[in-house]
């Protein structure tokens, strides 16, 4: 299945964070957070001004980022937890 966000959306995949801490403490699945560094999957073509000009995004596929704990939209697309979000709900890129 594909699928394309609209406008200043993006789906993001989670990147999973480390299992064990810097001293060697494994962290068990019920005490982890959810992580809070994504890759994104597909963006939208961008916002629409007012004067009807579609002003793109600064993100695109591949990007890895930022966003908040409580940002977007969980969806499940081909049996993967995805999230969709706005492009305002990113903090940042990560090079």
């Amino acid at each position: 299945m594909t699928f394309r966000p609209l406008r200043d959306r993006v789906l993001v995949r989670r990147i999973a964070a480390a299992a064990q801490t810097a001293g060697g403490i494994i962290i068990p699945d019920t005490a982890k957070e959810k992580p809070q560094e994504g890759e994104i999957v597909a963006a939208g073509t961008g916002i629409k001004a007012e004067n009807g000009m579609v002003i793109p995004l600064d993100l695109q596929a591949g990007d890895r980022i930022l966003f908040g704990k409580r940002s977007g939209s969980e969806v499940r697309l081909d049996g993967e937890n995805l999230l969709i979000m706005k492009e305002s709900d990113v903090l940042g890129v990560i090079d």
